[in-house]
C-alpha cells in the first residue's frame, strides 16, 4: 500500500454566520471555488489531473444543493472532465472528505484527490434542511426518552464531567486570546486566502481576517451571557445539568469554506512538488446520539491504537471546539497536555462553518507544526448524531 500526503491546504478567514455577516453576501458556491482555484494557483497543477473532488457540506438545500462540490469546480474553472461528490458527516463532512481522499490514494484508486468543504450558516441556517420534514422517523421507537439538541449535549457533558460556568468561560477567553496572537504573529497569513466581497452599494473588498475573534474577550465579559438552551421540560428531565452553555462558550455561527490537495508521495516527487505532511492514521467510530459530542474520545483511542503512538507522541491537537466542554472532557479523558490544545484557538474563535470544519482545522495544525518544528499532529471533531472522525498526521 502506498502512502498518501497533504501537498497545499488553505481556507477562507472565518464571517459571521447572519446576515450582515462579513461574507454572507458571497455565494457558498463562490467561497468554495475560490479554496479550489487558490489550491491550483499556489501549486501550479493541472486541474485536469484531478480524479475526484470530495466536498464537505450539512445544509445541502438552498444555496447549497445540487452537488456544490461539481458546482464549485466548474465556477473554479476546473475542467468538465473532472468529478464530484459532496458529503456529510456533519461537523466532520470535510474531516471525512481528506479520509475519504486520502484513503483513495492509498487505495490506488486516485493519483490526485481535492478534499474540501463549505457552509455558509447566513444563507443557508442550521436546520434548514430538515424544514417541513421529520428526519428521525420511526428512529424515536428505538430513544422513546427522546434526544436532545447539541447544546443540550453539551450541557449533559459540562455536568457530567463537573465543568463549572467559570472553567467553561476561561477556556473560551483562552480560545479567543490564542487565536488574536496568532494572527497578529501572521500565523494564519499561509493558509487563508483572500475573498473578494461586493456590498450592497456595489464596492468591493477583499476579506483576509477572522471575522469570529475577539482578542478583547475576558472571562468577566464572558460571565455576564445567559445560558443559550435552557428548557423546563429538558430541565425536569436532566434536573443535574447546570445551564452554563452559553453563546461566549459554543462555537458561533460561522461562513466559510477549505480545500486540501492530496496525493500520493510518487506523484507529488513526479510533478516536482513538495509535500508537506502524511497521512499515518484515520479512525471514525458511532457513540451515544444523547450524548452526541463524546465520540472524540473513542475516534481519539482508536487512532492511537492504530497508530501505535501515545498521546505523549503528538505534538499538537485539534479538538474541535463546538462546545468549551467537548475539548475540555477529551483533555480530562487523555490528560493530555493543555498547552498543545487547539494553540492557536478553536472553533470558539475562529469558527465553525460545519462542513468547512474539518479541512480548516487541518491547516490550522499543519501550519502550527511547522512552524514549531512538531513532527505528529492529531485532529478529532464531534458530529451530530453521535458520531466522530480522528485523524493523526506527520510533518514532513
Amino acid at each position: 500500500m502506498g502512502s498518501a500526503v497533504i501537498v497545499d491546504i488553505v481556507r477562507t478567514a472565518s464571517g459571521r454566520g447572519k446576515p450582515g455577516g462579513a461574507l454572507s453576501g458571497v455565494h457558498p458556491v463562490h467561497l468554495l471555488s475560490a479554496t479550489l482555484a487558490a489550491l491550483i494557483e499556489r501549486t501550479g497543477l493541472d486541474p485536469a489531473r484531478v480524479d475526484d473532488v470530495i466536498a464537505g457540506c450539512v445544509g445541502q438545500v438552498g444555496d447549497q444543493a445540487g452537488n456544490i462540490g461539481r458546482t464549485a469546480l466548474l465556477t473554479a474553472g476546473f475542467p468538465e472532465s473532472v468529478p464530484a461528490t459532496s458529503v456529510d458527516r456533519q461537523c466532520g463532512s470535510s474531516q471525512q472528505a481528506l479520509h475519504f481522499a486520502a484513503q483513495g490514494v492509498i487505495a490506488g484508486a486516485y493519483d490526485i484527490a481535492i478534499a474540501c468543504g463549505v457552509e455558509s450558516m447566513s444563507r443557508v441556517p442550521m436546520g434548514m434542511s430538515a424544514t417541513g420534514g421529520s428526519p428521525y422517523g420511526p428512529l424515536a421507537g428505538r430513544y422513546p426518552s427522546g434526544l436532545v439538541s447539541q447544546g443540550v449535549s453539551a450541557e449533559i457533558i459540562a455536568s457530567r464531567w463537573k465543568f463549572d460556568r467559570a472553567e467553561l468561560d476561561e477556556f473560551s477567553a483562552r480560545s479567543h486570546q490564542r487565536a488574536a496572537t496568532a494572527a497578529a504573529s501572521g500565523g494564519f497569513d499561509n493558509e487563508i486566502i483572500p475573498v473578494e466581497v461586493t456590498a450592497a452599494d456595489g464596492t468591493t473588498s477583499v476579506h483576509t481576517r477572522d471575522q469570529t475573534v475577539r482578542g478583547s474577550t475576558t472571562i468577566d465579559g464572558l460571565a455576564s451571557l445567559k445560558p443559550s438552551f435552557y428548557d423546563e421540560s429538558v430541565a425536569a428531565r436532566f434536573p443535574e445539568i447546570g445551564w452554563v452553555i452559553t453563546p461566549g462558550n459554543s462555537s458561533p455561527l460561522t461562513d466559510g469554506a477549505s480545500a486540501a490537495l492530496v496525493m500520493s508521495e510518487d506523484m507529488a516527487a513526479t510533478l516536482g512538488l513538495t509535500p508537506r505532511a502524511r497521512f499515518r492514521t484515520f479512525s471514525v467510530t458511532g457513540s451515544d446520539p444523547l450524548l452526541m459530542l463524546t465520540g472524540v474520545i473513542p475516534a481519539t483511542t482508536k487512532a492511537l491504537a492504530k497508530s501505535g503512538l501515545t498521546i505523549d507522541d503528538i505534538d499538537t491537537y485539534e479538538v474541535n471546539e463546538a462546545f468549551a466542554p467537548v475539548p475540555l472532557a477529551w483533555t480530562r479523558e487523555f490528560n493530555a497536555d493543555a498547552s498543545k490544545l487547539n494553540p492557536r484557538g478553536g472553533a470558539i474563535a475562529l469558527g465553525h462553518p460545519l462542513g468547512g470544519s474539518g479541512t480548516r482545522l487541518m491547516a490550522t495544525m499543519l501550519n502550527h507544526l511547522e512552524a514549531t518544528g512538531g513532527r505528529y499532529g492529531l485532529q478529532t471533531m464531534c458530529e451530530g448524531g453521535g458520531m466522530a472522525n480522528a485523524t493523526i498526521i506527520e510533518r514532513i
